[in-house]
């Protein structure tokens, strides 16, 4: 249940995004994945005596290009700030983030939900470093703590709280998942920790102005666990009120397996932090000529890619919806269409429809398909001069699939090219209608359905290598 007619749901979503930088926010040690526990922090990530952070200014690059894509307010100075709390993987006792003065300001994000568009506001994003992790497994009766992370660059990302239930939520989180990716400054890996969310819900009396106590629910890194989280929390937000208790105002994790929200701590202010100004770091100065250098660099951004894919190429909103969601796909795409020379919706309708199928149960990104831009190209070149039929060109791609085959290799090897010989063709509809007397009495009786039971006997006896269009016209002329 999202909302009732009672109640009505306020969702705020805090979104941290992992930097694609090559090094950490304050130091050079590396932030690559999977290397083994604390090989990689550096006297700077451990919080050593002594030592000085060095911001890294493609952290700061890649947060104004994610700000102007969202048409934000770019702070021309902004600060550093120490978050204090006491933490076993925080090794400084204090994590650096950014407070009153953030480097992106107000913006905003259009998302589409059941055909409708709305805007969702975001008050800021702010860059900050990651902690490090505690591990559980493996120590008995202690936890060990791996500060490879810790000081692995973040940008935050907060909203407004606009949206209005679950999905809404999820269309936003996948939205923005989508540029940060378009604009080359997250990986978007939910399963490394690249990308996750915090939620914010609270419920209200329909009709009410002032908001309801809010629950934030921490580190959801799915949409699927966002959207579930969110609808159990507003359940028991609703249930807790109906039943005369009080919503307080505390953080909870969602606990996938038992699909339950449970309490965490109490919620803390933001004056429990304690926020001051980083004594080692400068002030961060934001020129108009560095903003107009990295508004250059952006590219062409997915809702401008969408509408120009349905301009150019005639596509409807699904198709071009699915091929812009991944700019990988979408290059894919544009590359597929120029070397085929093919109509823009035949290459449309196979990349996302049997290629994405096809990646999808293998569990594949676009940029690991087996079948690369120019062997799927080949392949549509066939349908396109006839050479195959499209059912035959089905059978062709899975062996495409598994092979490193072309699709002219495959169809003189498995001999499938399409047989358009009207003679041949003739010969076999002959046959057919002399074989079934009986439905050639029923179509000649007015009962069309029965002329596709004369097609599919025609395919079956051709293997499928017949040419439809001439089975149809054949067909329809013998059977007057």
């Amino acid at each position: 249940m999202e909302t009732s007619q009672e109640w009505e749901t306020v969702i705020g979503l805090e979104i941290h995004t992992q930097l694609a930088t090559k090094s950490k926010i304050f130091s050079g040690a590396a932030t690559a994945y999977g290397a083994e526990p604390n090989t990689q922090a550096c006297a700077v990530d451990l919080g050593l005596p002594g030592v000085l952070p060095v911001l890294n200014e493609q952290a700061v690059t890649m947060a104004v290009k994610f700000g102007l894509a969202i048409e934000a307010e770019i702070a021309p100075y902004s600060v550093f700030a120490r978050k204090n709390y006491f933490y076993p993987d925080l090794p400084k006792g204090y994590q650096i983030s950014q407070f009153e003065l953030p480097i992106v300001g107000n913006g905003h994000l259009d998302i589409d939900v059941d055909g409708t568009t709305k805007r969702i506001g975001i008050t800021r994003a702010h860059l900050e470093e990651d902690a490090g992790k505690s591990l559980h497994e493996n120590f008995h009766g202690m936890s060990g703590i791996d500060l490879n992370r810790a000081g692995t660059p973040l940008l935050e990302i907060v909203s407004e709280p606009e949206m209005r239930s679950a999905k809404e939520a999820v269309a936003y989180m996948r939205k923005i998942h989508e540029l940060v990716r378009y604009l080359g400054i997250c990986d978007g890996n939910m399963q490394e920790g690249s990308f996750r969310c915090d939620a914010n819900v609270s419920v209200r009396p329909l009709g009410q102005q002032q908001f309801g106590t809010r629950a934030e629910i921490k580190n959801i890194n799915s949409f699927k666990f966002v959207e579930k989280a969110i609808n159990h929390e507003v359940e028991r937000q609703i249930e807790l009120i109906e039943n005369g208790g009080k919503v307080v105002q505390e953080t909870r994790l969602y606990d996938s397996v038992k699909d339950e929200t449970r309490s965490m701590r109490s919620k803390e202010e933001a004056n429990d932090y304690r926020y001051f100004p980083d004594p080692d770091l400068l002030p961060v100065f934001i020129s108009e000529e560095f903003k107009s250098q990295i508004k250059a660099q952006l590219p062409e951004l997915p809702n401008a890619r969408k509408q120009r894919f349905r301009e150019q190429y005639q596509l409807d909103d699904e198709n071009a919806g699915i091929l812009t969601a991944s700019r990988q796909l979408a290059d894919y795409f544009e590359l597929v269409v120029k070397e085929s020379a093919c109509e823009a919706k035949l290459c449309a309708n196979w990349i996302t429809g049997d290629l994405v199928a096809a990646l999808n149960k293998a569990d594949l990104d676009i940029t690991e398909s087996p079948v690369n831009t120019q062997r799927l190209a080949g392949l549509l070149l066939r349908i396109n001069d006839n050479t195959i039929s499209g059912k035959i060109a089905k059978q062709v791609f899975e062996l495409m699939w598994q092979s490193s085959s072309t699709a002219d290799e495959i169809i003189a090897e498995k001999g499938l090219k399409q047989i358009t010989d009207s003679g041949a063709i003739e010969t076999i509809i002959d046959k057919i209608i002399a074989d079934n007397p009986d439905q050639v009495e029923q179509y000649l009786s007015g009962k069309d359905k029965v002329f596709a039971f004369f097609v599919g006997q025609v395919m079956k006896e051709m293997q499928g290598k017949a040419n439809p269009a001439e089975v149809n016209k054949m067909l329809k002329a013998k059977l007057k």
